[in-house]
């Protein structure tokens, strides 16, 4: 089990700032995407693909990073 938050416009585009998903232990980032494109619809994947992910204390959008328990979905942000 995964806690997904969503923050600012990813949090918007799937109506709700958070949720848990049965992911296996060993799921990666790609495997969120693929479960989140499955869920909320292929419009959904060009936002996830400039997305960062917040894993633990690591910011990444590494596909091939494993998950933890938690993680934040951060799409980028304007300003400085």
């Amino acid at each position: 089990m995964v806690e997904v938050r969503y923050f600012a416009a990813i949090a918007d585009a799937v109506g709700k700032s958070s949720e848990h998903l049965d992911l296996p232990t060993g799921s990666t980032v790609a495997d969120l995407r693929r479960a989140l494109t499955a869920g909320y619809g292929p419009g959904l994947d060009p936002m996830l693909k400039v997305c960062a992910f917040l894993i633990g204390d690591e910011l990444t959008r590494d596909e091939s990073a494993a998950l933890t328990p938690r993680v934040d979905v951060l799409p980028p942000f304007a300003g400085g």
